[in-house]
């Protein structure tokens, strides 16, 4: 076994020995689902999100690549896609880092500590800036419409178009965002 996987092995392993719910997707422990709970003391505190992580070939020395599954609304991370804007894991990965280090550090500052000025979504990003207070509570009602402990469970596809619909009407068109869609 090669170095690199020896690493991949034992990065996965004592993630799935810490507090983290880890899901394995494949065998080869290279992509798999943790359970991430927004940060004590910030507007994500009470959220509970669903992170897609997949470990490269060359993991260590190449980053892991990060996504939210459920939404989120933050500055540096793509809404519809999940896709994070963060510099440590994307320009400046160490081997030296490893997946406790995103988890326990990386991402709890991505999320306590914004960065408004190099944005993946522009609207979270101009409203952090322009009205704060309006930026926080639009991450909690985020928080209370996609990040729900109880909504991280594999939730069975409706059964009828019918019951689809009666889903989307518990949105009132003021909390639906223009030209957004869920995924």
């Amino acid at each position: 076994m090669s170095s690199p996987s020896k690493r991949r092995e034992m990065d996965v392993m004592k993630l799935m020995m810490s507090d983290y719910k880890v899901e394995m997707i494949n065998d080869g422990m290279s992509e798999f689902f943790v359970e991430f709970l927004g940060p004590k003391e910030s507007p994500y505190e009470g959220g509970v999100w669903k992170i897609h992580v997949e470990l490269p070939d060359a993991y260590p020395y190449k980053s892991p690549s990060i996504g939210f599954i459920n939404r989120i609304f933050h500055p540096n991370v793509d809404e519809l896609s999940g896709s994070v804007c963060l510099d440590v894991i994307n320009q400046r990965w160490s081997p030296m880092f490893d997946l406790i280090n995103v988890f326990e550090v990386f991402l709890p500052q991505l999320l306590l500590y914004p960065n408004p000025t190099d944005p993946l979504n522009g609207e979270a990003a101009a409203l952090l800036m322009r009205e704060p207070d309006l930026y926080k509570s639009k991450v909690k009602e985020y928080c209370q419409r996609f990040a729900k402990p109880e909504d991280l469970g594999n939730k069975p596809e409706p059964e009828s178009e019918d019951e689809s619909e009666d889903d989307l009407s518990d949105m009132s068109d003021d909390d639906e965002m223009a030209g957004h869609a869920d995924p």
